[in-house]
């Protein structure tokens, strides 16, 4: 039996999370690691696993668009919303930064546009949501596209959509100056969704990966890494665009290769890193994790008077005490909360699974409940993961 919930991708979930959270609560100087590094790897695995869900739904002997399609919106919602429409009921209580004005837009999954529109944080308690509401504008299309699109195009669709959004990372320097838009609306984070998506289609053909990402991606890794620490150096307007373009597009490369050799399982000291319990289990609560901890860090600001560390500056003592409370907070929710609801996915099939209940019920019986046992050729079966 093949598991889709690769132990080894919940340890990249582990790393961009990290980043994140290095980057909001330690990092002083605006650093590239959280959005630029962080969120993207969040985006190419999520293009990677979502797709991969999709084409092996599709090549299930008994699929029906209409049924994959309610599975797969059925299963998002039940892993997505109950968290995230919590932690707006929570900013509505609490009245954080007055959040509750704006609240129907972060409701909509529209976060990125209004930030976008506003052209500033503001509320910064729940900037982190643009990237949960690009993820969830991606959700409600692509699963259309990958379903209903002759399977032979699926590949070249993600090819013209990472063409577009590199095309519009170009457009940017003509306009005359930065805004928050030229990050947060779509085409600016469809290229590392398509380039996760593009890999599972190439994975689901049996293809290696191209011998020219295997040839630049250590260069494309030296010039990314150097451009994530060069935000600090002070630079001309034609530097700052080169080197915000460049870090945009140039870590892409190694982010799909870490990702796909990660899928197949890799050895050495790194898989063994990336498949070792706390980091697995950081990885489970990733989603969590990244909900819940500038709410945990609003909170702890707004108490800062009586508590013996530092939390409103960024540094070790912010990292210390607002990570450590949200990954509490984060491993108590999925626990709790988010686990038991991932159990009622088994209501939601992406096909339907009487032909294999007769012939694997043992197999059927031990899935895992965050897991859902499809029917598939010669009486295998297959665990989808969507977490």
């Amino acid at each position: 039996m093949r598991i889709a919930r690769d132990q080894q991708l919940d340890g990249l979930r582990a790393i961009a999370v990290s980043a994140v959270l290095y980057a909001h609560l330690y990092a002083a100087d605006g650093s590239h690691w959280g959005a630029h590094v962080g969120v993207r790897l969040f985006f190419v695995l999520s293009g990677f696993l979502i797709t991969r869900l999709l084409l092996e739904a599709r090549d299930d002997p008994q699929f029906e668009r209409a049924m994959a399609l309610k599975a797969f919106y059925s299963r998002r919602a039940l892993r997505l919303f109950p968290p995230y429409f919590a932690v707006l009921s929570v900013v509505w209580l609490v009245g954080l930064e007055s959040s509750e004005k704006v609240l129907a837009w972060h409701a909509l999954y529209l976060s990125n546009f209004w930030y976008a529109l506003q052209d500033a944080w503001t509320p910064w308690v729940l900037g982190h949501s643009w990237s949960l509401s690009i993820e969830e504008q991606f959700y409600v299309v692509w699963p259309l596209i990958v379903l209903f699109a002759p399977r032979r195009s699926i590949a070249s669709i993600c090819i013209g959509i990472i063409v577009c959004s590199l095309a519009y990372r170009f457009y940017w320097p003509l306009t005359g100056k930065p805004t928050l838009a030229r990050d947060l609306l779509p085409l600016a984070s469809m290229d590392a969704l398509a380039a996760g998506a593009l890999l599972a289609v190439h994975r689901s053909s049996g293809g290696t990966l191209p011998r020219w990402m295997e040839r630049c991606w250590k260069p494309l890794l030296g010039i990314s890494l150097l451009l994530v620490w060069v935000k600090a150096v002070p630079t001309t307007p034609v530097l700052e665009w080169l080197a915000w373009i460049g870090v945009e597009v140039f870590p892409l490369v190694p982010l799909t290769l870490l990702v796909a050799t990660c899928s197949r399982g890799v050895g050495g000291h790194f898989g063994r890193l990336a498949k070792s319990p706390p980091l697995t289990a950081l990885g489970r609560i990733s989603y969590g994790v990244y909900l819940y901890h500038p709410i945990v860090l609003a909170l702890f600001v707004e108490a800062q008077a009586v508590i013996p560390v530092n939390v409103s500056d960024q540094g070790a003592g912010r990292l210390m005490v607002v990570g450590t409370a949200t990954l509490i907070l984060a491993a108590i929710s999925w626990t709790t909360f988010e686990k038991p609801l991932n159990r009622l996915k088994r209501h939601f099939p992406y096909a339907p699974p009487q032909a294999n209940s007769a012939r694997e019920p043992a197999a059927a019986e031990g899935v895992r409940p965050v897991h859902l046992t499809a029917p598939v050729e010669c009486g295998r079966a297959l665990q989808y993961s969507d977490n």
